[in-house]
């Protein structure tokens, strides 16, 4: 069976991992063990199932102005993105906004809404705001390392309870997302669909045009505001 992605030249096919094999995906830059993978053996090149069946677009609750766009490749002059979730840079896969500069790693943009954790009674919730109840920073409950103020974060939402974690301590036992393009019509990632909530299985709805269109329309916008801007300090200049 032969896939065609749009990241690569030559079609790939599905490949179940053996045990000793070792890979390296290309849209996450992570190991690929004990799963299947899309492989195209001339180029070495490598994609978890996951990755490559993640969705062109989602429209993140982290960022609700725009839809993300899918990319394999940062736009930076730099080649290399930094991470709204968790902080840490990439060159590979992203999911961005070019028009405000919000990028996701793939795993990131697809963490679950919530998970259980064996070393808290409670479900923990996701949050994109960094700071504990007192608005000052915390220490993960998990790993005992600080929680920084750029990286997102779980925590328990009863009065009583002061839980804060690491997304990558929260989901260390949660399967990768499983990606579907017939979601129901809203805005937002949905609830994963999974009698299990610590397999993530999100619905998104893809935005009306091609990929190419919605990323065209993101970067004429983006060209718009950075002339708006360059003729605003003219003006500013000229005053002076």
């Amino acid at each position: 069976m032969e896939y065609k992605h749009f990241s690569h030249q030559h079609n790939l096919t599905l490949h179940k991992v053996q045990p000793g094999q070792q890979f390296q995906c290309h849209g996450c830059n992570l190991p690929c063990s004990n799963n299947s993978i899309f492989a195209c053996w001339n180029c070495n090149f490598f994609l978890h199932e996951h990755c490559g069946n993640a969705n062109r677009y989602v429209k993140h609750p982290s960022h609700s102005l725009h839809p993300l766009v899918l990319l394999p490749i940062p736009t930076y002059c730099s080649g290399s993105f930094l991470c709204n979730g968790c902080n840490a840079p990439g060159t590979t896969f992203s999911y961005s906004c070019t028009l405000c500069e919000i990028d996701l790693h793939v795993p990131c943009a697809y963490l679950p809404p919530k998970v259980s954790h064996n070393s808290h009674q409670h479900e923990i919730y996701l949050s994109f705001s960094q700071s504990d109840k007192n608005g000052s920073p915390a220490n993960c409950k998990i790993c005992t390392k600080e929680l920084s103020a750029k990286q997102w974060s779980y925590f328990c939402n009863k009065p009583e309870c002061d839980f804060r974690v690491h997304t990558f301590c929260a989901t260390s036992e949660v399967k990768p997302g499983l990606y579907q393009d017939d979601g129901p019509d809203n805005d937002q990632i949905q609830i994963p669909v999974s009698s299990n909530h610590n397999t993530c299985v999100y619905q998104t709805q893809a935005p009306a045009g091609t990929p190419e269109d919605v990323l065209a329309e993101m970067f004429q916008l983006q060209m718009q505001l950075q002339m708006a801007q360059q003729l605003n300090q003219i003006f500013n200049s000229a005053k002076y």
